[in-house]
């Protein structure tokens, strides 16, 4: 123990005295942790004020004289470790550095309460050798590291592992390293490849900003050509088209420029190929729907608008650069429809002429004598109008069908065919117009009116002609004025559908029917005025016959009476919306006076005044019941005058 504070080694260190001296406790059990070498060297317990250097010091403080009245610490050493005596100063210094050792050393000394002399002069203690205390902790921690050296291994495992994954690690962050270096390097060659490209985007714009228009201009895209020459004629042909004519356009204003430029020269034949191959298009196509229309049972209109208008401006661009060929095509298409119409409404005509037709002559006038087809018997009623006021209300646009009016056996009147006829012809003629119109819009107004004449003219022809069939030679008033407020409404809708082509026509027309009116009106008061003349004047005869005067006990309306009113009341229905200047005024004007002189002359007959004038009130009463509910300005002024007619017999009754 104390040896090893001359070796340079730490140990414990004790203070010395009288009273203070503490008792050392025993050696503590070792951990597998501790070496050998700690058993030996350690200085925990030993507070740092007691401890003693090392070296030369010690020379010097052994070197000293000693206190007379302290013992000399050599003997007191040499009593302790029981060592032979030590002469001279040096004798410690020879006794360390000759590293002599005494073969055991007591490492737990009791003082008690003694002092170092008073420890020294008792007998010796056998203490416990240095040998047999690091034999006992060599053993101590051998069987710690037994116990602990599976965890040591572990540990060894574990830290070989770890030195393999930080060996992959150091290979992977230096590979990364080399691989970031590469990539900086490639990043720096791509910005200054991206500054390059941005430089010559920057001047390949700014020259295509000042040449882009001009080359622009003075090229046709491949695709416009091929669609042009070899596409199917459909809607991108018809852009292609455009595109063509617009870049010719383009091309042809700086020509007229004056520029002298090799490319529009160079490039001016070939659009005028490429035109010229267009225009050989458009005839075919053209011609080939043409000769569409005259296949049976085609309808027309459809190839009209899916076939031409949706394709109106290929005709403009052939009219453009080949008018006179634009003019045949043009000729063929107005005979071609020219022959389309007038087969169809040939056919038309012959299957209305089918349709049975009252027959109404000048045996049907309202005063003849012995007339029975008008008389409760027969089968229509020529001077009422009835139901017959419904072919001008219905808003029914359909005309009947060709195979409907072959196969119907039921008699109709003469209205019926003159309106089915004329309402097909007007809504063909406002279709046709209306092509020809958009069609050929580049022409003139007077030329479209020219073509629609020529197409139309037989089916204008053919329309009078059924006409005249129908009036000719009959009598019914009714009917003839229900056909001339029909030619009216067709005139009102060719005003609306913007058809002015179609007024020849209805001015045609109303020339037929107005002139034949006047004929059957005529036809009526020459009937009255014959039944006047044959009457006597003298209370004589029967009151059954129309040209007989009443027998004395009868005031009963005449039946003159009962047909004059219903011949009025309808054909003031029929004019219900005309004015007083239409020859309707005139016609009822001449039938009135003619019926009153009629009913003056008859009432003379009857030789009671009283009786005469109930008769003539009943007569005028029973006009004004019948025509009562009739509107219309004729109709009012009629019924007013009536009115005035019956007040006036009824107040001298």
């Amino acid at each position: 123990m104390w040896l090893e504070r001359f070796s340079g080694q730490t140990s414990q260190s004790v203070q010395l005295g009288p009273s203070t001296i503490p008792r050392r406790p025993g050696l503590s059990p070792r951990t597998s942790s501790l070496s050998a070498s700690s058993l030996y060297g350690s200085t925990e317990s030993l507070p740092a004020t007691a401890r003693i250097p090392n070296g030369s010091s010690l020379k010097h403080e052994l070197g000293g004289s000693p206190a007379a009245d302290v013992a000399d610490p050599l003997e007191v050493l040499r009593s302790i470790i029981g060592t032979a005596k030590i002469d001279g100063d040096n004798g410690a210094e020879d006794l360390v550095q000759a590293g002599k050792r005494p073969e055991a050393l007591e490492t737990d000394i009791e003082f008690g309460d003694l002092s170092l002399e008073e420890f020294a002069s008792k007998a010796p203690i056998v203490l416990p050798t240095l040998q047999d205390a690091r034999s006992n902790g060599v053993t101590r921690v051998v069987e710690d590291f037994e116990k602990e050296k599976d965890k040591f291994a572990d540990l060894h495992k574990s830290i070989l592992a770890c030195d393999e994954v930080l060996k992959s690690v150091e290979t992977y962050l230096t590979s990364f390293r080399a691989d970031l270096a590469n990539v900086s390097a490639e990043i720096e060659s791509l910005q200054s490849r991206s500054t390059s490209l941005n430089n010559k985007l920057d001047n390949r714009r700014a020259v295509e900003k000042v040449l882009g228009p001009e080359v622009e201009a003075m090229t046709i895209p491949p695709g416009v050509v091929r669609k042009i020459t070899e596409g199917v004629v459909d809607d991108s042909w018809v852009q292609a088209l455009q595109e063509l004519e617009k870049r010719s356009r383009a091309i042809d204003a700086k020509l007229k420029e004056g520029k002298d430029i090799k490319a529009l020269q160079d490039i001016r034949p070939f659009i005028d190929n490429v035109s010229n191959k267009a225009v050989e298009r458009i005839r075919d196509y053209v011609v080939a729907q043409i000769k569409a229309l005259r296949s049976p049972s085609i309808n027309a209109q459809v190839i009209q608008y899916n076939s031409f208008l949706r394709y109106k401006d290929v005709f403009a661009f052939l009219a453009k650069r080949q008018a006179g060929l634009a003019e045949e095509i043009s000729q063929a298409y107005i005979n071609t429809m020219r022959w389309y119409y007038s087969s169809h409404f040939g056919r038309y005509k012959a299957a209305l002429e089918k349709l049975n037709i009252h027959a109404i002559d000048q045996n049907d006038a309202i005063a003849t004598e012995g007339s029975t087809r008008g008389g409760k018997g027969a089968s229509y009623d020529a001077f009422s109008i009835g139901r017959r006021m419904d072919v001008l209300r219905t808003t029914n646009d359909t005309a009947i069908p060709s195979h409907a009016a072959e196969e119907d056996k039921s008699s109709h009147y003469l209205e019926v065919s003159f309106r089915a006829f004329n309402l097909a012809l007007v809504d063909n003629a406002c279709a046709e117009y209306s092509f020809l119109a958009e069609f050929f819009a580049k022409q003139p107004f007077q030329t479209t009116h020219r073509k629609f004449n020529e197409i139309f003219q037989p089916v204008f022809e053919l329309g009078q002609a059924l006409t005249k069939q129908l009036t000719e030679h009959s009598y019914d008033a009714l009917g003839i004025l229900a056909c001339v407020r029909l030619n009216q409404h067709f005139a009102f809708e060719l005003q609306r559908r913007k058809v002015p082509a179609g007024e020849s026509y209805i001015n045609s027309t109303n020339m037929l029917l107005w002139p034949r009116f006047q004929i059957v009106i005529d036809s009526h008061c020459d009937s009255i005025r014959k039944a006047t003349t044959s009457l006597s004047g003298k209370p004589s005869g029967s009151a059954l016959s129309l040209t007989s005067s009443p027998a004395a006990s009868t005031t009963a309306p005449h039946p003159l009476t009962q047909r004059f009113a219903n011949f009025v009341q309808g054909i003031l229905a029929l004019s219900s919306e005309a004015g007083d200047d239409e020859p309707v005024s005139n016609s009822i004007g001449r039938l009135r006076n003619d019926f009153e002189g009629f009913l003056t002359k008859l009432s003379k007959g009857i030789s009671e005044a009283r009786k005469r004038q109930r008769f003539l009130y009943n007569n005028y009463s029973l006009v004004c019941t019948i025509i009562a509910e009739t509107e219309g300005k004729l109709a009012d002024e009629l019924k007013r005058y009536y009115l005035e007619k019956r007040e006036s017999q009824e107040v001298e009754s």
